[in-house]
């Protein structure tokens, strides 16, 4: 009798754990951050993205409308330029990255606060010489507060080019099917 309800018990806390995972980030409007240190990679992220989630019905602005070129992101932890984005109608900042060069890397659970990740540096370009993966890490943070994240495996890649062909092909299905 308390082999079953053992096993019930587990099989509960699987059923909720995977129902849990399954839910969407239900994304309304985003402020749109590229964490990379090289200007044109970060442009070619924000704008990909911007126009991804406008396509797919989502208010979106990418940070370089909100920035001057050059400026520290960190700057959008301030409250004077969170009072800014809120009044174009934004409450959800998306924290785009490259997390590496491999297809092993999982989601991150950790919960850092917005201003600690929009702090994090970025060591890794779009691409480099020789890789055949790169993944793409995006952190969803609503009214200041962590709220998800989700990583993007970009495989098959010989050159800056077809990164960005991949990023927006896998993109838009994510989107459609994991963030709206």
């Amino acid at each position: 009798m308390q082999m079953k309800n053992f096993a019930l018990l587990i099989l509960l806390f699987l059923a909720v754990n995977v129902n849990a995972q399954k839910e969407s980030i239900q994304l309304k409007n985003a402020l749109v951050v590229g964490q990379l240190d090289k200007e044109e990679d970060r442009y070619s992220l924000e704008i990909n993205l911007t126009e991804l989630l406008t396509d797919a019905g989502i208010k979106a602005v990418p940070s370089l409308n909100i920035l001057k070129l050059g400026e520290d992101a960190s700057i959008l932890a301030t409250d004077s330029i969170q009072k800014i984005v809120a009044a174009k109608g934004i409450d959800t900042y998306v924290l785009v990255s490259v997390r590496g060069y491999d297809k092993k890397f999982k989601k991150t659970y950790r919960r850092d606060e917005l201003k600690t990740a929009l702090n994090a540096g970025n060591l890794f370009p779009i691409y480099r010489d020789e890789v055949v993966s790169v993944s793409f890490e995006f952190l969803f943070y609503r009214n200041g507060q962590f709220i998800g994240s989700d990583i993007i495996k970009c495989g098959n890649v010989s050159s800056r080019d077809t990164v960005i062909k991949r990023f927006r092909k896998i993109l838009k299905k994510r989107i459609e099917k994991s963030w709206k």
